[in-house]
């Protein structure tokens, strides 16, 4: 069955972004020489997960309060509420609260600081 091996992030300022996802999620950014791109490492190969990109937007941000017209990547973390906190000092906005998933966790999306929209989700069964 095909499955997600790549995401990519665009970005107005890709060193702001990567700044952000770096602080709030320990991702690593590298900077590709054969163009302007970047390679987003998001943890070891061996634990699960996917690696990504991130290019400078071509287009304009995402306008506030349209629907969200792409794929979303949500983002297992361990402690949700200390991640929103986070993620709001480092200049996201809350896109959806808190929301208890029955049976799997918590969840909630922000929009980053150029506009784009990630859940963010933390396990817990008896949510």
């Amino acid at each position: 069955m095909p499955r997600v091996v790549h995401f990519e992030v665009h970005a107005d300022d890709p060193d702001r972004a990567a700044r952000f996802y770096a602080e709030l999620l320990g991702w690593r950014f590298d900077k590709w020489e054969a163009a302007e791109y970047w390679l987003v490492t998001t943890g070891p190969d061996a634990e699960r997960g996917v690696n990504g990109g991130m290019v400078r937007r071509r287009g304009p941000a995402p306008a506030e309060r349209q629907p969200v017209n792409a794929f979303v990547c949500t983002v297992e973390v361990p402690d949700l509420d200390d991640r929103l906190a986070r993620a709001a000092e480092l200049g996201a906005e809350l896109a959806v609260p808190k929301a208890a998933i029955p049976g799997v966790g918590w969840l909630a999306y922000i929009k980053d600081t150029e506009g784009n929209v990630l859940g963010l989700m933390q396990p817990d069964p008896s949510a």
